[in-house]
């Protein structure tokens, strides 16, 4: 079933000429540039942004995967911040974000003659509030990995097959996703979360979101994870270095890691 579905992705790719994924060096965009260059070759281009709200470790694993695969890899700037409507952090954050970025992307793969633009989304994605469906499908957007039915676990299952270091890579979303709606996002505040969960994966924590809520850190781990914060030296530790980031109090959120966590509240 899940090699049917692979094979779905293959055709569906061998039908465009050239194109041009959005590539964050997630699980999913990964997958999709590995089959993309397999069938397509120098056809196949990554492309990743910039941004306050995308993490310098995220960008070094994307050019590095890039380089070993001998994939052609493009760099482009896009500010979110600079939409002062996103700053506002609506609830439509995620469409506001999407417009413009996939909007930029476009003028990218029109430069280069590629016909086709896609990005990563999987059956996943169908099952929490994903606002930014909505600009990706009004602008056009491919996403193959959806069209052929894919599901996360399904493209880890294959990863681990291609041997992609991604297969069993955390998951991860744009830093401001860690900013409640309706507070306002800045770049102070998106790089206290950054320094703050580089902290927890440099201790060794794997699955890792820190939500900002003005003073308060808020860390959500894997329930397995829960139990290295009864060591007082680990907790007195990243204590002080939340304090050193900006962070007056730091909290452990008792549910644990879960996508989207955001969400609850307007769901």
């Amino acid at each position: 079933m899940v090699h049917d579905k692979r094979d779905l992705l293959k055709q569906d790719l061998q039908q465009m000429e050239k194109i041009l994924i959005a590539f964050s060096g997630g699980v999913d965009s990964t997958f999709l540039l590995k089959i993309a260059h397999d069938v397509l070759g120098q056809n196949a281009v990554a492309v990743t942004v910039r941004s306050s709200a995308f993490p310098d470790r995220e960008l070094k694993e994307a050019r590095r995967f890039c380089t070993e695969q001998g994939i052609k890899h493009l760099v482009t700037d896009s500010e979110e911040l600079d939409d002062p409507e996103f700053a506002k952090n609506p609830a439509n954050r995620c469409y506001l974000c999407k417009k413009q970025l996939f909007g930029k992307l476009k003028e990218v793969a029109e430069e280069l003659c590629a016909g086709d633009l896609a990005e990563g989304s999987n059956m996943d994605d169908l099952r929490d509030y994903r606002p930014g469906r909505q600009a990706l499908t009004e602008l056009g957007i491919q996403s193959p990995l959806l069209k052929a039915g894919l599901t996360k676990a399904e493209i880890r299952i294959l990863s681990k097959e291609l041997g992609l270091p991604t297969w069993d890579k955390p998951s991860f979303a744009c830093l401001s996703s860690r900013i409640p709606y309706g507070e306002e996002i800045t770049k102070d505040k998106l790089k206290m979360v950054e320094q703050a969960e580089q902290y927890l994966l440099d201790l060794g924590f794997r699955q890792v979101r820190v939500r900002h809520h003005g003073d308060i850190a808020r860390i959500e781990v894997s329930p397995e994870e829960h139990l290295r914060f009864l060591e007082h030296k680990i907790a007195e530790e990243i204590y002080e270095a939340f304090g050193r980031i900006g962070f007056i109090y730091t909290a452990l959120d008792l549910k644990g890691y879960r996508s989207g966590s955001m969400n609850e509240k307007i769901l």
